[in-house]
């Protein structure tokens, strides 16, 4: 008996983007599978926020194709845009909530923008998605009244407000204690599953990453270094995923940006 395999969620297909003449990804192709934990790591500068924003439509590929569920987004109209990103949620960075707005009113606002439920409904949702982030009882603080913690699992339950598909984190455990952030890696993990949610997260902690991932990628220099499973990158005998996944000092990503010799710049005449 043949199984049928499904195709992946997100597919990226020879995708070449740049500002200018600066390229921040050359040709590069990856695939994120449905129901998987899909982590984008690699050195800072290396296009892992800009894959996030190629997939949801932010900026357009100069070439190559960016497919989410089949369908180009860089060829889509607004419209058909406006459709796909309600099947997307996004988590960004240090959680960017509305500051005037309360816990409730923020994971309320994606229903209240999007559909056209009744407010009881409405008040349903929030709360049982505020219930799966641990959050219920803080629904009528403000975001400063939370921590940094609580604050990324508010913003995590507005990402999933509307039930997507497909959910993308841009550095979710950025800034976080290590309570907080094992908190934040078991959330992605056990929502990712029992959600049935296919993940996409942007990060540079190796540890929790590398434990709840399927799928890791690690982009260098505009092009795939690596692409496995944890266990395949960690044991990778690349040189610049060696330096990255054991946090040398020394190897292919340097410390120094190109520079003129130190004598040229502090000797005789070498002052400007």
């Amino acid at each position: 008996m043949s199984t049928t395999i499904a195709p992946p969620l997100v597919e990226l297909r020879g995708v070449t983007f740049g500002y200018g003449e600066r390229v921040i990804l050359d040709g590069i192709s990856l695939t994120v599978p449905r129901g998987k934990v899909t982590a984008l790591m690699g050195a800072s500068g290396g296009g892992k926020t800009t894959v996030l924003r190629l997939i949801g439509g932010q900026i357009r590929a100069s070439q190559g194709q960016t497919l989410f569920d089949g369908a180009d987004v860089t060829t889509m109209d607004p419209a058909r845009l406006y459709a796909s990103r309600r099947r997307m949620g996004m988590l960004f960075q240090f959680g960017a909530l509305f500051t005037d707005m309360s816990v409730f009113d923020n994971v309320a606002f994606p229903l209240r923008e999007h559909t056209t439920l009744p407010e009881s409904m409405v008040r349903d949702i929030v709360l049982m998605k505020l219930n799966a982030v641990g959050l219920r009882g803080a629904r009528h603080l403000m975001p400063s009244e939370l921590s940094g913690g609580m604050a990324r699992r508010v913003a995590l339950a507005r990402a999933i407000a509307l039930d997507p598909e497909l959910i993308m984190y841009d550095e979710p455990f950025a800034g976080l204690d290590p309570i907080s952030l094992g908190t934040a890696a078991r959330l992605i993990r056990q929502l990712n599953d029992a959600m049935g949610l296919t993940s996409i997260v942007v990060s540079h902690d190796l540890d929790e990453t590398f434990h709840i991932a399927d799928q890791v990628v690690v982009l260098a220099n505009g092009r795939i270094a690596a692409q496995g499973t944890p266990d395949e990158v960690r044991n990778s005998t690349d040189p610049l995923v060696h330096q990255f996944v054991n946090a040398l000092p020394d190897g292919p990503v340097r410390f120094h940006h190109p520079a003129p010799d130190l004598a040229a710049d502090f000797g005789p005449g070498g002052r400007t």
